[in-house]
């Protein structure tokens, strides 16, 4: 899949594949860029995989554009609590920073182990902030 064209409207940003199909994610279903100025939201970059917005700490994968999405525990508890960050949450675990957005965005279903050991992991997160 090659993604010819990205372009930003009032409330998604959106895909065209080389093949013609376009798809979009929603501005709110992702906080950081629900709540990001439109300067913000143009400030982004591409890569094979996705779009990231470094300044908003926000990364989007081409395949979640093309999913179904599922409301997965997961993806409620990083849409609830936009202070929990995907990239950081995965290099903590030691695990594909990819990987892990996917199982967030439901197009993966991590193992029962996997999915203890990412719930076991944002406790210990929260455990160190209310030692502050």
């Amino acid at each position: 899949m090659k993604i010819e064209k990205i372009w930003l409207t009032d409330d998604a940003v959106w895909i065209r594949r080389d093949d013609g199909v376009e798809a979009s994610e929603m501005f709110s279903d992702y906080p950081r860029l629900l709540h990001a100025s439109k300067e913000q939201r143009a400030d982004f970059i591409i890569d094979d995989y996705g779009i990231s917005w470094p300044e908003l700490d926000e990364d989007l994968l081409f395949d979640a554009f093309l999913h179904p999405k599922s409301r997965t525990g997961l993806r409620s508890l990083f849409i609830a609590h936009p202070e929990l960050n995907v990239s950081a949450v995965a290099r903590r675990m030691g695990i594909s920073q990819s990987l892990f957005a996917q199982y967030v965005s439901g197009t993966k279903k991590p193992s029962e182990k996997r999915l203890r050991e990412i719930y076991d992991t944002i406790r210990m997160i929260g455990s160190e902030l209310q030692g502050i």
